[in-house]
This record gives C-alpha cells, sequence and structure tokens, in this order.
C-alpha cells in the first residue's frame, strides 16, 4: 500500500470481506476516484466519521479503518456507482489537509489469524447474529436477512459476523479494532446478545425463538450472499 492513502468517510464501518456499495455524485470524491483508477489494485480506505457530516467536508474521523477494493463500476448520467469489498485493516498515522479529498499517512494492521480451535466460537456467534437478524426481521427491522450466505472460509465469515451483527457504529469500531479473531467472535455474541435483550423487552410476544430462521444455515445455504 502506498504510505498516502485516500481515505472514503462514512457515517458506517467497512469490514473486511464486506461489500460496500457508494453512489459518488460530491466533485471531490469523482476527483478521488479518478486518482484511485489510476493504481492497481484501485482501492481506497473508509472510516467511520465520529462527528460531523459526509458532505462537505469538516467531520471528524475515526483513525482506525478497512481498505475498499473496487469491483464495480457504473457511471450512469450524472453520478459514478461503485461497488467495493473489504479487504485489510489499517490506522491511521496521520491526516493531511483535504486536497481537495481526505487523504491520510496510514499503516496497515496485521491479519489476524485463524486457529480450528475457535470453530465452536464462530458456530455460537452464527448462531446468535441469525437468530437476532431473525428477530428483527420479524418486527419490520432488517438491514440483513437471516439466512444470509457466509464466505466457506472461517476468518472471512467471523469478520462477515462482525459486519452483519445488529449492532451501533461505535460497537463496529470496537469490533474492528479487535486484536484476535477470539475477541473479536467473543465480542460479537456479547454484544448481539445485548441486542436481542432490548428486543425481546419491545417485542415479548411475537420474537422468534432459538429455532429462528436460518439459524442453523451453513455457509453455501440458500440467501443473500456475501462471500
Amino acid at each position: 500500500m502506498d504510505d498516502t492513502l485516500p481515505v472514503f468517510p462514512l457515517g458506517s464501518v467497512l469490514f473486511p470481506y464486506m461489500p460496500l456499495q457508494l453512489r459518488l455524485f460530491e466533485e471531490r470524491y469523482l476527483v478521488m476516484l479518478s486518482k484511485v483508477l489510476e493504481s492497481e489494485p484501485a482501492e481506497f480506505g473508509v472510516v467511520l466519521i465520529e462527528r460531523g457530516q459526509e458532505v462537505g467536508g469538516g467531520e471528524q474521523r475515526f483513525a482506525v479503518g478497512t481498505l475498499a477494493q473496487i469491483a464495480q463500476l457504473e457511471a450512469p448520467e450524472g453520478h459514478v456507482v461503485l461497488v467495493a469489498v473489504g479487504t485489510r485493516r489499517f490506522v491511521v498515522d496521520e491526516w493531511m489537509p483535504d486536497n481537495p479529498f481526505p487523504e491520510a499517512h496510514a499503516s496497515l494492521l496485521p491479519p489476524l489469524e485463524w486457529d480450528d480451535a475457535l470453530e465452536p466460537l464462530r458456530e455460537e456467534a452464527e448462531t446468535v447474529v441469525r437468530r437476532v437478524l431473525a428477530l428483527a426481521a420479524a418486527n419490520g427491522e432488517q438491514e440483513w436477512p437471516a439466512d444470509l450466505q457466509l464466505s466457506e472460509d472461517p476468518s472471512a465469515a467471523s469478520w462477515q459476523l462482525a459486519g452483519i451483527a445488529p449492532v451501533g457504529p461505535l460497537d463496529q469500531i470496537a469490533l474492528l479494532r479487535s486484536n484476535s479473531l477470539q475477541n473479536l467472535l467473543t465480542s460479537v455474541i456479547s454484544m448481539t446478545r445485548e441486542v436481542e435483550e432490548t428486543y425481546r423487552a419491545l417485542w415479548p410476544d411475537d420474537g422468534p425463538g432459538d429455532s429462528a430462521p436460518g439459524s442453523d444455515s451453513a455457509p453455501g445455504s440458500e440467501g443473500d450472499d456475501v462471500s
């Protein structure tokens, strides 16, 4: 990675192995896109906005983020639509002046190593996340379907579970900062169960139980795909 990284501040967290779709129309980000496309692979950083707004600049940003590699690009009249996939995590060492788009000196974080002993923990995380997604969907609050297809790679699937877990952006930042996959999966389980407790307090009679649709779905099952 070049030491100078173009960065897109967003109101949500991008995780490794998760898709990202952006609709670009602001001039500074169209300029950024043209620079990104000069290199191979075409990639840029994504960070969560800590305070402020996405449009117009002047926002404050978190210092940890994820590289996004462009996978698809379309240019309808008046704007650009791109699809990217999260790859490696990075930390911002120093923000540079927006000229005209955000850039930073950044360092890649080491990838988290998978251990087969973590498989029961990963399965527990998947069961909890799918159950709570089904509970949310049953009450009209669905962002990701409970039967979402995950990667067959357990490390990638662990990050995808973090990406689809129905938690807030500050919890997502905490997950992104995880220093091990064990820590990541344990936190996903804990945070998602807290959300489940809230949901069941709001909807005590009409939420699905442990046998929620999709709670036992294995990678490769029918449904949407983030693999």
